[in-house]
């Protein structure tokens, strides 16, 4: 096998929502580095495909422009205008954004299949500062006096990488995560999920809506129906594991119960066709609040567990935490010192985005389980001044997410 030596002050292991965006900001910081990624692209990940107003957000600060000259003219992209809270009674809340009051390229939400979403942001990579090596496994990493050598195989060629600064971008499962000895789950901070794609599924809205049913029988979890293009829908589960543990449940079962038993949901999937099998996930949540930094190290995305614990969303955050690492990054060559000391702000500018997120989780995750689930469902059809407030919320929540440009606060 042919070994090649590649040199870089940055080396970034992995190319998904984290990875990709850490590069493209480094990028635009005019910081040249090395971006590695096991897989090829377009390639299939498992996820609940929506994005959120952090996504939105994110994709704004990438271009401006992005939404009027790209996304809007892909079709692999469905713009939704709202959420339907389903409750267990079969009545439906529907929240649908007034069209009157915003920008018409404005909308709250998108879906977009993870194996198109991912494509897209790896085809932003700037390869002028990027040296991007997809089919390309880190095997082993090794700390040295100088920083990091990464030992990883492409085909028939090994490389052997030195840097200064390496970026743990590649998952639930890093190796930098296991190295460092952190890859551990701790089930009060995590969730397992399940998707699956169906056509034909009856009763979606006309706007796209994005659907959650939220169980009455299993509390600490949601039911979702998200839009896609071409009359298809991803569904799937989601609940989480130290409920799921405690009870035994196995969400797989749950899910397919929900489907072909529930009164509230059954009738809609009595003609729709699967598409693809069942397929399971799990999410590493923010509420772990994991230390993120270290001596010549940075961990992004699902790595550093930014998953928000309320709602199971992790692009958008993911996203953010490639954009704080890159201007961290900046400024520890600025200083040309990549000590522990360098970042220790970085934990604090990483979490202070998700900080309202991990305290209402925690307020509650350790409260009776029959609390969770009924208190949402409650709200959704009797409280008109909750509904209100969700209403005005989602507006503003557009207006940051299209025009508020993100800081990062260094020192």
């Amino acid at each position: 096998m042919v070994t090649e030596k590649l040199q870089s002050v940055v080396c970034i292991i992995g190319a998904g929502p984290a990875g990709s965006s850490t590069s493209i900001f480094l990028s635009k910081l005019g910081i040249k580095h090395i971006i590695i990624d096991a897989a090829s692209f377009p390639r299939n990940k498992v996820c609940g495909d929506g994005l959120d107003m952090k996504s939105i957000r994110m994709l704004n600060q990438i271009d401006p422009n992005i939404f009027q000259n790209e996304i809007l003219k892909d079709p692999s992209f469905t713009p939704c205008n709202g959420v339907r809270l389903i409750h267990p009674s079969g009545k439906n809340r529907d929240y649908v954004i007034d069209k009157t009051k915003v920008k018409a390229h404005y909308h709250p939400f998108y879906v977009s299949k993870r194996m198109d979403f991912d494509h897209f942001l790896v085809k932003k990579i700037d390869k002028t500062f990027a040296n991007l090596l997809l089919e390309t496994k880190a095997k082993t990493i090794e700390k040295t006096t100088d920083g990091w050598k990464i030992i990883a195989e492409n085909k028939n060629v090994e490389f052997e990488i030195t840097c200064k600064l390496l970026v743990g971008a590649d998952g639930d499962h890093s190796i930098l995560l296991r190295h460092l000895g952190e890859r551990k789950i701790n089930r009060k901070h995590y969730a397992g999920s399940v998707r699956q794609y169906f056509k034909d599924v009856e009763g979606t809205h006309s706007e796209n809506l994005l659907e959650f049913y939220f169980p009455p029988k299993y509390p600490f979890s949601y039911f979702w129906i998200f839009p896609l293009p071409n009359g298809e829908v991803n569904v799937g589960y989601i609940m989480v594991s130290k409920y799921a543990s405690e009870n035994n449940h196995n969400i797989r079962k749950i899910f397919t119960e929900l489907i072909t038993t529930d009164p509230i949901l059954q009738h809609r999937f009595a003609n729709a066709t699967p598409v693809g099998e069942v397929e399971g996930w799990g999410l590493p949540l923010a509420s772990l609040e994991r230390k993120a930094y270290g001596d010549g190290w940075l961990l992004v995305g699902d790595a550093a567990s930014v998953i928000s614990p309320t709602s199971g969303e992790g692009i958008g955050n993911a996203m953010f935490s490639g954009y704080v690492a890159a201007e961290f990054i900046a400024k520890a060559i600025r200083q040309d010192s990549f000590e522990e000391n360098v970042f220790i702000n970085y934990q604090r500018e990483l979490y202070r985005q998700f900080q309202e997120e991990i305290d209402r989780y925690n307020k509650y995750i350790d409260k009776k389980p029959a609390v969770s689930n009924w208190l949402i469902n409650t709200l959704i059809m009797d409280n008109f001044i909750i509904q209100k407030l969700y209403k005005r919320s989602m507006q503003k929540w557009m207006e940051t997410a299209y025009e508020k440009r993100i800081k990062v606060t260094l020192d």
